[in-house]
């Protein structure tokens, strides 16, 4: 069971990306918007098996209280 404990405050839809904890609280999982750009994908050279996200910096700046520089 997913805990949820941030979403995007500007949501209008309820579908938006999200911030959740897992049952256990040793993981995270973020919903996000799929990373397509091959330049930014190249970059990150992700293995097999994993993807990458884009959030709204709002969304994690809400819950965890950072701050843009």
């Amino acid at each position: 069971m997913l805990r949820k404990l941030s979403g995007d405050p500007d949501c209008k839809n309820g579908t938006c990306p999200t911030l959740w904890a897992t049952e256990d609280a040793d993981s995270y999982v973020v919903q996000g918007f799929v990373v397509t750009d091959p330049g930014r994908l190249a970059q990150l050279r992700l293995p097999e098996g994993e993807t990458a996200v884009l959030v709204p910096a709002k969304l994690l700046e809400v819950y965890f209280g950072a701050r843009r520089d």
